[in-house]
């Protein structure tokens, strides 16, 4: 039969690990998030056999067989993008009152594949995975999918993330709504490079001030003082970095340390080479791409370009791209951030310069 992805919610008031027994039958098995055949890319925090994180791209992939097939998550987690098979991507919504969702039925016997992407960031919604139930006489999870030999982390913001890439006009607002990380140049270039990426990003972060902020700086609310944490919400674990040894490492940050035109380079750059000093020490071995992103013209373009350039220079391993700037030719997301066509463009571009390093 045709596979078909279902767009249906089924409101779950039990325990999370299972379904309601009007659902299940003789066959149908219950598969615990922590199940060792599922395999996940970015940073998660483990609460017994939940799977807790923040970061957009948080990835699960696994292969079962099965005529349908279900996921359950914490009521309020968010927008998740669902591909099963060779499908087009779904995107699905864990609303406050959702628990359980369908993801596919009708399934036709046989190997099915299943790729679920957290598609916005999690830090006010604080999402959590509990399992997924497979269905049928035959269900059954398989061995897990060959872990990709290419490791890429994504430092960075809203470009980083994905913001606002649904929405079809720089006049529309953001909202978790038109935010979709499989549109951003991060997720597209970690895909056309099979690459296990991790992404640690917020809208609104800098690297020594964040968005809104004062010239002096943001201590507390920036990248350098959240990137050992698992979890950017809170300062409760700590980020175990043996465990994800990336070969590049690519960051994207400078927009809203411009922001409101406030910007004092000689702090910037400071806090730019400790943070490379730190990531160094972290990751001997990794080719760092400092990159400049598509959303500064002019004067701030210039500025940082300028500054991006000292802190690169000299150091070994450390590497410099510039994306093309947003004209508007190919339209705005929400805010005026880049569209997904624009998105799209910045991929293109950074996927063959990271080929280059490789």
């Amino acid at each position: 039969m045709k596979k078909i992805l279902l767009i249906l919610a089924v409101v779950f008031t039990a325990a999370a690990s299972c379904v309601c027994s009007s659902c299940s039958h003789e066959g149908d098995i219950n598969v615990k998030a922590s199940n060792p055949d599922i395999l996940y890319m970015g940073r998660i925090h483990w609460d017994d056999t939940v799977a807790v994180f923040n970061y957009p791209g948080v990835t699960a992939m696994f292969n079962f067989e099965g005529s349908a097939l279900a996921m359950h998550a914490k009521a309020g987690s968010g927008y998740f993008m669902v591909e099963i098979d060779s499908n087009a991507p779904v995107k699905i919504n864990f609303a406050d009152s959702v628990s359980t969702i369908m993801l596919a039925d009708s399934l036709s016997k046989g190997e099915h594949s299943a790729r679920i992407v957290y598609a916005i960031e999690g830090h006010e919604k604080q999402p959590a995975i509990y399992g997924f139930t497979i269905y049928g006489p035959d269900a059954k999870l398989l061995p897990a999918p060959k872990r990709p030999e290419l490791k890429i982390e994504f430092i960075g913001n809203s470009i980083t993330c994905g913001y606002g890439t649904e929405a079809d006009s720089g006049q529309v607002r953001f909202s978790y709504d038109n935010e979709n990380h499989t549109l951003s140049y991060t997720y597209l270039t970690a895909r056309a490079l099979n690459a296990d990426f991790n992404v640690v990003a917020k809208s609104g972060i800098g690297m020594y001030r964040s968005y809104g902020g004062p010239i002096e700086g943001t201590p507390g609310n920036r990248i350098p003082d959240l990137y050992d944490r698992t979890l950017f919400y809170t300062a409760d674990y700590d980020w175990d970095h043996s465990s994800f040894d990336p070969d590049i490492i690519c960051i994207n940050l400078g927009t809203n340390d411009t922001s409101l035109e406030l910007f004092d380079a000689s702090l910037f750059e400071a806090k730019y080479n400790e943070f490379l000093d730190h990531l160094r020490e972290l990751h001997p071995a990794a080719k760092i791409v400092v990159l400049n992103g598509p959303m500064l013209n002019g004067k701030w373009l210039e500025t940082i370009n300028e500054s991006l350039d000292r802190v690169a220079e000299g150091r070994d391993g450390v590497y410099r791209f510039n994306f093309s700037p947003c004209t508007g030719e190919l339209g705005y997301g929400a805010d005026f951030h880049p569209s997904r066509a624009q998105s799209e463009k910045s991929a293109s571009e950074l996927i063959p310069f990271l080929q280059d390093l490789l």
